[in-house]
C-alpha cells in the first residue's frame, strides 16, 4: 500500500510579499509551491497549510491585519487542513502531529517560508518525531541576514546552510520537480 505524504506549507502570507520582509532568494518560489500544491490536490493527498499568528501588536501578521491572510494563489481549500501557529515549528502548541498521526501519515513534504526559520524548525521536529521528512529547496526562500559574528549573509547564503543543516540528518532535501515526480511513491 502506498504511503500517504502530507504536503505542508508554511507562512504562505501576503506579509511575506511586503519589500519590509527584507531581500530574499528563489523569486519563482511561489509558482514552485503553486506547481506542488497542483500536484498534491490531483493526486488528493493530504495538504496542510500553516498560518502564523504573531503576538507582536504591529506585525503583519497580528490579527486582522492584512499581512496575515494567506496569498491569493495559495489560498487553503475547505477540504484542507489549516494549522494557526504563533513561533517557528509548526508542530508547537498546534495539534499537527496528533492530525497526522491520527490520518495514519507517516510522510511530510514541506516548502514555504523563510528556508531557516518556520521551515527548518518544522523539519527538524518531524524528523525528530519519526516522520520521513522531505523540503523542496526551490519551494522555500530565506531573507538575508547577518550572522552571529555581525557578517551580513545574503538570502541565498542563509537559505544554502539551512538546507545543509536538515539535509541528512532530519530530512531529504528536493527540488519541487523531484518531490511531485515522485509523489506516487512517497
Amino acid at each position: 500500500m502506498k504511503r500517504q505524504t502530507a504536503l505542508i506549507i508554511i507562512d504562505m502570507q501576503r506579509g511575506m510579499q511586503s519589500p519590509l520582509a527584507g531581500s530574499r532568494n528563489n523569486p519563482q518560489a511561489e509558482l514552485a509551491i503553486a506547481m506542488t500544491l497542483e500536484a498534491w490536490r490531483t493526486a488528493q493527498a493530504p495538504v496542510v497549510h500553516v498560518r502564523h499568528i504573531s503576538r507582536t501588536p504591529g506585525s503583519p501578521f497580528w490579527p486582522g491585519q492584512a499581512g496575515v491572510e494567506f496569498q491569493q494563489d495559495l489560498r487553503p481549500l475547505d477540504v484542507e487542513h489549516v494549522v494557526e501557529k504563533n513561533v517557528p515549528d509548526a508542530f508547537i502548541h498546534t495539534g499537527l502531529e496528533r492530525w497526522l498521526r491520527v490520518r495514519g501519515i507517516e510522510s511530510v513534504a514541506i516548502v514555504g517560508v523563510s528556508t531557516n526559520n518556520s521551515v527548518e524548525a518544522t523539519a527538524r521536529t518531524a524528523g525528530n518525531l519519526g516522520f520521513t521528512t522531505y523540503v523542496a529547496s526551490d519551494a522555500t526562500f530565506a531573507f538575508a541576514k547577518s550572522d552571529y559574528n555581525g557578517v551580513p549573509r545574503s538570502a541565498e547564503e542563509v537559505h544554502a546552510m539551512a538546507l545543509a543543516n536538515l539535509q541528512g540528518e532530519y530530512a531529504q532535501v528536493l527540488t519541487s520537480a523531484e518531490l511531485r515526480q515522485q509523489l506516487q511513491w512517497l
